[in-house]
């Protein structure tokens, strides 16, 4: 048995990219001779992007726990003063870190500044032993008040 070529014309041949779009939808791609249309408003529902130099940051949220008072709200030398020397300094962008270590916890201390912008204060605190397991946050701060 053989097989015979049939020879196909190549205006069918032009169709088969067309029939092949047309397939997986042509609902990104304006009519030849048609423009699209450019949106002047984002669509609902959708936040605007910022313009470049305009940056939009999320406003930190302030933990208030009781036996923190004096933490929160403190900025970086106030801390100091009731902690000593940090052991870890670290700044990333408007945030910064600051730790204390003692034989009872290690503390971390996290700095923002307010919205509209000025001196970062606490914020945040976090507390854990060396072995990486929670540790109450009131307490930790407690014991190395006592260790200053």
């Amino acid at each position: 048995m053989t097989l015979r070529h049939f020879p196909v014309p190549f205006s069918a041949l032009a169709l088969v990219p067309a029939l092949f779009l047309a397939a997986c939808g042509a609902g990104g791609a304006a009519p030849m001779g048609k423009t699209s249309q450019v949106r002047s408003t984002p669509p609902p529902g959708r936040v605007a992007q910022p313009r470049p130099g305009q940056i939009q940051r999320p406003t930190a949220q302030v933990q208030m726990i009781p036996g923190l008072e004096g933490v929160i709200g403190a900025d970086a030398l106030q801390l100091g003063r009731q902690f000593g020397t940090p052991r870890l300094d670290v700044i990333e962008d408007d945030t910064r870190k600051l730790q204390w270590s003692g034989t009872a916890c290690i503390l971390d201390v996290y700095l923002y500044p307010p919205p509209g912008g000025g001196k970062p204060t606490a914020t945040y605190v976090d507390a854990r032993r060396g072995d990486g397991r929670d540790v109450d946050r009131a307490a930790c701060v407690a014991a190395l008040r006592k260790g200053h």
